[in-house]
């Protein structure tokens, strides 16, 4: 749901509107909040979800109690993630690098004291996440609200952080449909291997694969992240070229990173698996697993990096369609039939989500080659003058709709508006400017 902010506060940003940042943020903190509380009932009653769909109930325990043991931290996470988009919207990249090396700093003894010098055993874990993700939100914080760096940004007005609660809303939910939808499918894969006749087998082998890539997935979240930066900051500003430069050098760090290190991967395909276990049967099916993971490794990049564009361009309900399409009508299918069908077991599973992955990033990649980014900055500046003046555009809705629907770039849309609505419509532009 926090993505919201990345079309939100990344066009604010652009356009100067820097109260809107700390309007905004402070809004994702109060409508996120509450919806821990379903995802902290679900966790409660973990082990009996599990085995109603299968898991063994040794496994599904543990699952439960490390889960209850995570609430703490899940509270924090609503927090940390608004401050995050909050700094990177500014491009304010130290204080974020800086805070989350304290907290990694942090967490490893804590971790190590906690699971080897105490006897909470694995509980231990989620509790020193908890501990980490708090710590990391308070040193955040702090900086937030002691920063001269910040200071344009988090002045507040209380009125509008609930008035603001639609718009994040139209925003937040989609985002949070279109990550959970591309999360869930993976997690759908570990349910479904659960099931294979040697089912500790599979899973871990569909664990090794699923964390290399998990692994490799922080490099294009970064480019990702720095892409849905500059493409709402440069849309907000109204500079439609620079978005569109914005989008290419994303696209060409995205093509360059993941086919070296799919290069990489590939010539160690028979030692990689002895980085997880000494047993030869892992290892060598670890080593059959590799030219799907090269493949996968290049998709998965080319489609992270168009979801940071989507993202800053507003286009989380696109998004959204995309990964119901591509995961929920052919990935998860594919890998079902292809696992238990055709007798593929985990290489089936893979294959599956591998062709949801490369539907997603083909669509995604058409979406932003169709753009009309001319079009895509007068589209904001229109939602800008609606909110500023509501009240003066409803008076002249219905021509101003129908004319924008003709719109193909700049000014056309303007077409057909009488002279006196045209005025009007610009002094409120103007008022809105000198409110902010």
């Amino acid at each position: 749901m926090a993505g919201a902010l990345e079309t939100l506060c990344g066009q604010a940003y652009g356009a100067q509107q820097y109260q809107k940042l700390g309007t905004y943020t402070n809004c994702s903190m109060v409508s996120i909040i509450p919806v821990c509380n379903p995802i902290c009932f679900l966790w409660i009653f973990m082990d009996q979800l599990l085995v109603l769909l299968g898991q063994d109930f040794e496994v599904a325990m543990v699952a439960c109690s490390y889960s209850i043991w995570l609430i703490p931290g899940l509270f924090a996470y609503p927090f940390l993630q608004s401050l995050i988009r909050y700094f990177q919207c500014q491009g304010l990249i130290p204080p974020m690098f800086l805070s989350s090396c304290a907290a990694l700093c942090l967490h490893i003894p804590v971790c190590w004291i906690l699971l080897h010098k105490t006897n909470l055993g694995i509980i231990g874990a989620p509790l020193s996440t908890g501990l980490s993700f708090w710590f990391n939100v308070v040193l955040l914080g702090i900086y937030m609200r002691y920063s001269s760096s910040c200071d344009r940004s988090r002045a507040l007005i209380f009125n509008d952080i609930f008035l603001s609660i639609k718009e994040f809303f139209s925003f937040a939910l989609p985002s949070a449909v279109m990550v959970c939808l591309e999360w869930w499918s993976f997690e759908v894969l570990k349910l479904l291997s659960g099931l294979l006749p040697d089912s500790v087998f599979e899973t871990s082998v569909l664990s090794i694969c699923l964390t290399t890539t998990s692994f490799h997935y922080l490099v294009p979240y970064g480019i990702s992240a720095a892409a849905s930066t500059r493409v709402s900051n440069e849309l907000g500003a109204g500079n439609p070229q620079a978005a569109r430069l914005s989008v290419s050098a994303a696209m060409v760090l995205a093509a360059i990173e993941p086919i070296m290190v799919a290069i990489t991967l590939f010539c160690c395909r028979y030692v990689y698996g002895y980085l997880f276990s000494n047993e030869k049967e892992v290892v060598n099916y670890v080593r059959e697993m590799i030219p799907l993971l090269c493949i996968w490794v290049i998709m998965d990049s080319v489609q992270a990096v168009l979801s940071g564009v989507a993202r800053g361009t507003g286009w989380q309900h696109i998004g959204a369609y995309v990964n119901l399409g591509a995961y929920y009508l052919l990935g998860v299918p594919v890998a079902v039939v292809l696992c238990f069908a055709l007798n593929l077991r985990g290489k089936g599973l893979w294959i599956g989500i591998l062709a949801g992955s490369t539907v997603q990033a083909s669509l995604l990649a058409l979406v932003t080659g169709l753009t009309n980014w001319q079009k895509q900055v007068f589209c904001y500046k229109m939602v800008d003058v609606i909110y500023v003046e509501s009240s003066l555009i409803l008076q002249t809705k219905h021509n101003f709709v129908e004319n924008c629907r003709q719109a193909m770039q700049g000014r056309e849309c303007w077409r057909g508006v009488s002279q006196p609505t045209m005025n009007r419509l610009e002094q409120a532009e103007n008022r809105g400017k000198e409110r902010r």
